[in-house]
């Protein structure tokens, strides 16, 4: 049961995700928790938490341990095909824990450990570890670059942690290092003002229209009858079952009736969005989903008015600098939202920048941000992580209608 949890992508040199690191609000420095019988039962029954499926869709999860769980209370109901086991203290040389470890190896999971001085070769548990995360805004590179041979030398896979930037990624990848966490991918690659392809205008007109308090459905459907992909998409998002579980649809005039205005709007920004950063890595545009969906939640929420989706916009534009390398002062110039969307994405809405606030807290478990704005929002901690835990599953459910047909992104 996991119900307060965050999750960090690890991405491999392409850009795709390898796994997710999974951080438990409820253990200590994020590892997996120890919960008693009738704490367990009380948020099964209150809070509906999910389980490792419905958080990291397809994807392994990377999950720390303490040494304590890993010799007498390890979890018997993991895959180890999905799981990889980071140990909470590297350093422990017990017999217990190597025993523990042995077991745990036997059972098909792979172990990671976090070496930051990439000393681990000297630990007796060194020989049975797979994985090995270094935080490189820690280590000097020049020690990386002397030490990593030996962790290539046996076997070990190398995560290069804290990875932030563009130029950070590329050092990394010239190092050597196999895997890479943190936010990098969401950088722009290079601050610079370009002109939009004028093969992205049939997008650009969309988003324009997903933000318009009017509702032109013949213009939208000429927009989209334009472009063959943008008409398969529409009905791929639209027939997913996490949107749609009931009725086939098979045009927009059927999708308008069937779903109503807002919604629809919603589905023509995706539309929009997918296509923008066609040549990104696609978790880019899965964050932007969880996003979208979670900031449409808090403002129902909260109450506040949904035509135009102005919350489920912002969450879904807020990652832009990223998709087109650009400043978000330059994006709005170019883009035809609204005022009120643009004034959001610019850090003018105050509503906005609390559901910012938030989703970065939750997406980096900063635990006490997450609970100073639910009391700033005056919504209960709990049913934050439930609306988040929400979003999630909508975001996953959607990625995986546009998956297929993304292109990869260029490395």
């Amino acid at each position: 049961m996991f119900a307060f949890i965050a999750r960090q992508p690890i991405l491999d040199a392409g850009k795709s995700v390898f796994a997710y690191e999974l951080l438990f609000r409820d253990g200590k420095n994020g590892s997996y928790p120890i919960h008693d019988e009738k704490k367990s039962k009380y948020i099964a029954e209150q809070f509906h938490p999910l389980g490792l499926d419905d958080i990291c869709g397809e994807k392994s999860s990377f999950i720390t341990f303490s040494s304590e769980t890993l010799i007498s209370r390890f979890p018997t109901t993991l895959n180890p095909d999905r799981v990889i086991v980071e140990l909470a203290d590297p350093t422990d040389n017990t017999v217990a824990l190597f025993e523990a470890c042995q077991h745990i190896k036997q059972m098909g999971f792979k172990l990671a450990i976090d070496d930051p001085m990439m000393v681990g070769t000297q630990h007796d548990i060194f020989p049975l570890i797979d994985i090995v995360k270094v935080d490189v805004s820690k280590t000097r590179f020049d020690t990386i670059e002397k030490q990593i041979s030996r962790y290539h030398d046996a076997n070990v896979k190398l995560v290069a942690e804290q990875v932030n930037t563009q130029d950070n990624f590329s050092i990394c990848v010239d190092l050597g290092f196999d895997l890479f966490q943190g936010y990098f991918f969401s950088q722009p690659e290079a601050r610079i003002l370009r002109e939009l392809p004028a093969s992205k205008m049939n997008v650009v007109d969309l988003m324009g229209e997903s933000s318009n308090p009017s509702f032109d459905i013949k213009r939208i459907s000429e927009i989209i009858e334009r472009d063959a992909t943008l008409s398969f998409l529409l009905l791929k998002f639209i027939n997913n079952p996490t949107i749609n579980k009931r009725y086939k649809i098979t045009s927009l005039k059927h999708a308008l009736n069937y779903m109503g205005e807002v919604e629809i709007k919603k589905f023509i920004a995706l539309l929009s969005l997918t296509n923008l950063g066609d040549e990104k890595p696609l978790e880019i545009i899965h964050m932007s989903l969880v996003r979208a969906k979670f900031f449409d939640l808090l403002a129902e929420r909260r109450g506040l008015k949904n035509n135009p989706p102005i919350a489920f916009l912002v969450g879904l534009f807020s990652l832009l600098e990223g998709l087109l390398d650009q400043s978000m002062t330059d994006i709005v110039k170019q883009l035809p939202l609204s005022d009120e969307v643009n004034d959001a994405l610019l850090g003018k809405n105050i509503e906005m920048n609390n559901y910012m606030t938030l989703v970065r807290s939750l997406e980096s478990a900063l635990w006490l941000n997450v609970i100073k704005q639910a009391k700033i929002l005056n919504i209960d901690q709990k049913q934050l992580h439930v609306l988040y835990n929400q979003a999630i599953v909508w975001g996953n459910g959607v990625r995986s209608a546009i998956s297929s047909h993304y292109p990869r992104a260029i490395a």
